[in-house]
């Protein structure tokens, strides 16, 4: 129910911020915020298949009553905006799952 108590503007606000995330130890963190704050469970991990690009890793949030179409929409959207800025965190994130070994 707390999803429910999330504003326009609270959203607005979320969605900036999630654009901003600059190192792997952020999203992390703003993956905690959301679960605590929202009671929302955000996935942010390769892919299945192979990873050339920001589009093969999976970041879609788990589902949940009161949580309306346009936010799990635009939350995804939001970090993969900021993942594509910042290369960096792709690299450690698909670096965390050991895919690309530890060299």
């Amino acid at each position: 129910m707390r999803v429910l108590l999330l504003t326009r503007e609270e959203e607005q606000r979320l969605i900036q911020r999630l654009e901003r995330i600059a190192s792997l130890e952020d999203l992390r963190h703003m993956q905690a915020l959301l679960y605590r704050q929202l009671g929302v469970v955000l996935h942010v991990e390769p892919g299945a298949n192979e990873v050339r690009t920001v589009l093969g890793l999976r970041i879609e949030l788990q589902e949940q009553p009161g949580l309306c179409r346009k936010t799990r929409k635009s939350i995804p959207a939001a970090i993969r905006r900021s993942l594509e800025a910042n290369l960096d965190i792709v690299f450690d994130l698909l670096n965390e799952n050991d895919l690309l070994g530890n060299a």
